[in-house]
């Protein structure tokens, strides 16, 4: 640790985390642990048992951070052994809810134990109560964006009475952006909000609570992008809003899988389009071959990561017929975890499909590849319209207003647009993406946000 950065660490704090059981939550929480331990603060964090050793190569700061284990409990549906969302499909999310409420006696025991300054949260709404028992602050470090928490769940909204039509318009005080919902959209996340997640509480009233409970808010995020979102819901819910930048993720102490590399290398630099949706995405079979299709129609080579689509037992079994046979050695649909970090760095990829899930984005954000925006579900959509309406660096895939199904021709426009050279829209959105890649790289914007952020937990325990 450099003496700077530790002069600025003032008193070593003592850090609990418990992030939702998703690779993308336990993921972003590993990554602020590492920079919350680069200044010399220690950090107890809980997560799934056989998780763990994923994680590992992760742990940058292993003397600061120590995972503690937690066995997940059975729940009668979820299938014995699950431990992350990705052990199951959506549907099943809310057991496993279920299942880490369950936790909540086991929590307080190691947290009786380890009596730490703060404890780190998401989903666990009952975190606050138990902590405020002990003397623990609580903070509910959200890894969904201040503009998508602001626009679903501020209390302007008439929350107990929400419906598909109110979520077409943002609330009352909303600040002006490029967010805008269209009707399938606004009808899918209006059904998972009022959507019970867990024991008898909706996934709204979970967050409401957890929101308005808490000590404060943090955000991974900074003011230079979404600092008017998150003044808003400062003002909404009363309580500081703590953003702790962009949290650019260290590299992992690993090398990429050999037969991925040799595949990489074998394209020229910043042609290929690699596509990834994330650990749980899982489309319709119609959508997963218009999405392969699109992408064989960029006549590009490509790298699609994906999950087989719902009713395909394999990835082979989904494919379009004759696709293998006509896009052998130039393109590959595979399936299966990946070192999506090293890839995105790797001199070949030129293009990035994504789902817009936050992780994702940021490290899209990062690199040199240019984005081409495919979301999904909730908060994905709000993600892609800030990123490619407010700022500007990344094209949507265009989608039916009604239906909000996208085409081959939508998938193979979209990437054209940020590949070809003499595309207008191409030219803004590089050169924007160069100018927030410089900004976001820049290593003292980060030291300042952390070191105030660490400030800012200072002042909360005075």
């Amino acid at each position: 640790m450099s003496s700077n950065i530790a002069a600025r660490s003032s008193k070593a704090l003592h850090i609990a985390m418990y992030p939702w059981f998703a690779l993308g939550h336990l993921t972003a929480f590993v990554h602020f642990s590492n920079k919350l331990a680069e200044r010399g603060h220690r950090v107890s964090f809980f997560l799934p048992k056989k998780t763990q050793s994923k994680f590992e190569p992760f742990n940058l700061h292993p003397d600061l951070i120590t995972f503690i284990p937690i066995t997940v409990p059975h729940v009668d549906g979820l299938p014995t052994g699950t431990e992350t969302t990705t052990d199951v499909p959506f549907p099943l999310h809310p057991l496993l809810m279920t299942a880490m409420d369950l936790t909540e006696h086991v929590i307080e025991d190691h947290l009786r134990i380890l009596n730490p300054h703060f404890i780190f949260f998401d989903f666990t709404h009952w975190l606050p109560e138990l902590s405020r028992k002990h003397g623990i602050k609580s903070v509910h470090f959200c890894i969904i964006s201040p503009a998508t928490i602001g626009y679903m769940l501020s209390p302007e909204r008439k929350l107990e009475s929400l419906t598909a039509a109110d979520l077409m318009q943002p609330p009352p005080s909303f600040p002006p952006s490029s967010i805008k919902l269209r009707a399938h959209e606004a009808r899918g996340i209006c059904a998972v909000t009022v959507k019970q997640f867990g024991s008898n509480i909706s996934f709204q009233e979970r967050n409401i609570y957890s929101l308005s409970q808490c000590d404060a808010i943090a955000f991974k995020a900074c003011r230079e992008m979404e600092g008017p979102y998150s003044d808003y819901i400062e003002d909404q819910f009363g309580k500081p809003v703590i953003l702790a930048g962009p949290i650019v993720p260290e590299p992992p102490n690993s090398v990429l899988e050999e037969k991925i590399a040799k595949m990489l290398d074998s394209f020229k630099a910043e042609t290929l389009v690699f596509c990834a949706f994330g650990s749980e995405c899982i489309l319709k079979k119609d959508q997963f071959q218009e999405l392969v299709l699109g992408l064989e129609l960029t006549s590009l080579p490509f790298f699609a990561v994906l999950k087989p689509p719902i009713g395909a037992e394999t990835i082979e079994s989904a494919l379009p017929e004759g696709f293998e046979e006509r896009v052998k050695g130039r393109g590959l649909v595979y399936t299966g975890w990946v070192q999506q970090q090293l890839i995105l760095r790797h001199p070949s990829v030129g293009c990035f499909v994504t789902h817009c899930g936050s992780g994702s984005l940021s490290e899209g954000m990062v690199n040199k590849c240019q984005l081409v925006l495919l979301p999904n579900v909730g908060d994905q959509i709000i993600n892609a319209r800030v990123v490619g309406g407010d700022l500007k660096v990344g094209v949507e895939v265009k989608k039916g207003e009604e239906d909000g199904l996208f085409t081959r021709h939508g998938v193979c426009e979209a990437v054209k647009a940020v590949m070809d050279d003499d595309s207008e829209v191409g030219k803004l959105v590089r050169a924007n993406h160069a100018k927030w890649r410089e900004f976001l790289l820049g290593k003292e914007l980060e030291n300042s946000y952390v070191d105030g952020f660490v400030h800012k937990l200072h002042e909360l325990l005075e």
